[in-house]
Formats: C-alpha cells, sequence, structure tokens
C-alpha cells in the first residue's frame, strides 16, 4: 500500500507541474496576441518633440507659432551666483562663562542666542567676568564657531538712512504753482 501511496503523489505533483507549465503558456500567447492587436509601434509614435517654450512633448510643435530667441550667454549652467548680501562681521554678545585658569569660556551671541567657544589668546581686554558685554567677530574653529578679536563694549548703532528729498505729487505740484501765482 505504501507504493501506490507514493504514485498517487508523483501523478497528483506530475498533474500539478503540467497545469502550471499549461497556464504559462496560455499567458504567453494571450501577451502576443495583444500585442499584435495594438500593433507595431512606429518610428514616429517613439519621438517626442521639443515645444516654443523648450518642454518635451509627445505632439508635432506648431511651425506657424514663433520660438522664443535665447542667447546662448544667456545660459546659466551650474549654480548662479549669488548677489553680495550686505554682513556685519562684528556681534555683539554677553560673556555667559569664564575660567581664568583653563583660558577659556562661552559668550551668548545676543542676536541669534548661540553659544560661542571663546580662548583667552582671541581676547583684546585684560579682563574679562562673566555678565561683561562685548563686541567680537567669529570664524569657523575645528569643533564650530569661534570668538576672536573680543573686547568690551557695546556694538556701535548702525546709522540710520538718510531720506531722500521727496518730490510733490501732481496735486501738490499744481496747488504750490497755482500759489506761487497769486
Amino acid at each position: 500500500m505504501a507504493k501506490s501511496q507514493q504514485s498517487y503523489n508523483k501523478k497528483e505533483k506530475e498533474k500539478k507541474r503540467l497545469k502550471k507549465k499549461q497556464e504559462k503558456k496560455e499567458r504567453r500567447e494571450q501577451r502576443k496576441l495583444e500585442k499584435a492587436e495594438a500593433g507595431p509601434k512606429s518610428f514616429e509614435d517613439m519621438l517626442s518633440y521639443v515645444d516654443e517654450n523648450g518642454n518635451l512633448t509627445s505632439e508635432k510643435p506648431d511651425p506657424t507659432k514663433k520660438r522664443k530667441e535665447i542667447k546662448a550667454e544667456d545660459i546659466v549652467l551650474g549654480v548662479p551666483t549669488r548677489e553680495k548680501e550686505e554682513f556685519d562681521p562684528v556681534r555683539e554678545g554677553k560673556v555667559r562663562f569664564f575660567n581664568h585658569e583653563k583660558g577659556y569660556g562661552f559668550i551668548l551671541d545676543l542676536d541669534s542666542d548661540e553659544s560661542i567657544f571663546c580662548h583667552i589668546n582671541n581676547i583684546l581686554e585684560e579682563d574679562l567676568n562673566e555678565g561683561d558685554r562685548v563686541i567680537f567677530e567669529t570664524e569657523k574653529g575645528p569643533k564650530g564657531l569661534s570668538a576672536i578679536k573680543v573686547k568690551l563694549g557695546k556694538k556701535p548703532p548702525k546709522p540710520k538712512p538718510v531720506p531722500k528729498e521727496e518730490k510733490p505729487t501732481e496735486e501738490e505740484g499744481e496747488s504750490s504753482e497755482e500759489k506761487a501765482a497769486e
């Protein structure tokens, strides 16, 4: 009975394998039929065109539309140059911590609330204590920003822009001319 059981299992496995093979063959034939119905792709179906704005499209461009003239000098390759911003290197801060024995401390930048490292060699004044207001510049150090040219004092206020002379509007100009005529 053991032999008949083995042969039965073998027959079942063989039936499943043949069935899968047949299904795979039918799917392959179905795909071939679908491709044949769709027809072969023409060369024109694979083309892309550039429209008047320089964008890719699958439609032929209209020859009656005028194309934009582009100068080669106007094309920017790479990263565009940044406009120079006004940057004041002098910052104002308050000494948060300073250890005279070790020779370093930290300054709290009043504008950005950053804690900036300060070494004793970068201090222009003799005595620097906690709570002092200082002005300083920064440079990139090995572990972040470092304060340099540190000295006691407050940052001078920024100069106010000079107001431009206002030109009289047309109504005001007419009234002033009328007054002059009278």
